[in-house]
């Protein structure tokens, strides 16, 4: 985990449940291999989402750990996964979580583009970016502002409930 916040870096691993820790390459040349079934579709999806942990009321010792998950779903099959996780030592209030969220989701697609482009032609370029929010709860009123951060960026925003690459996916390793 790193202190300094959402910062990936070039030489970032993934954590994969079937092929254990990755470097960027190898899980790129992976989803190539999951890609092999002309006659199937894809999507690829970046989502994140974070727990806060530590003291709320008197906000020591907090520490956000946030999770960011890349997806190649075969639509109507199985799909596989990647995670990272960073550990950001600070609170933070609901508001500022989910743009720490958003901001992970897109930085980690920033980091992919050269990879996606070289390797899968670029077929993926139009990429999900799935944020945890949804019309349901106290996130709502923040719909607009985090999808326009991710159309503003060039890519597709889905929230909830079509946003299972963040809220059932990244929220398994928070």
């Amino acid at each position: 985990m790193n202190n300094k916040g959402y910062i990936f870096s070039d030489k970032m691993t993934l954590n994969s449940p079937t092929e254990g820790r990755v470097g960027v390459e190898k899980a790129i040349n992976s989803i190539k291999n999951f890609i092999n079934d002309k006659e199937s579709d894809y999507q690829l999806i970046i989502g994140s989402d974070s727990h806060l942990y530590g003291s709320v009321k008197t906000k020591k010792n907090n520490y956000l750990e946030l999770v960011t998950a890349v997806v190649i779903h075969r639509i109507g099959n199985c799909g596989k996964f990647y995670w990272t996780k960073v550990k950001i030592k600070r609170y933070f209030p609901l508001k500022e979580k989910i743009y720490q969220e958003t901001l992970a989701s897109l930085e980690m697609a920033q980091r992919l583009m050269p990879y996606l482009k070289k390797d899968l032609n670029g077929q993926y370029e139009n990429l999900e970016i799935h944020i945890d929010v949804g019309n349901k709860g106290p996130t709502r009123e923040m719909i607009k502002e985090v999808v326009g951060m991710v159309a503003g960026n060039g890519y597709r925003a889905k929230t909830k409930p079509e946003s299972f690459g963040a809220f059932a996916v990244a929220d398994k390793f928070t």
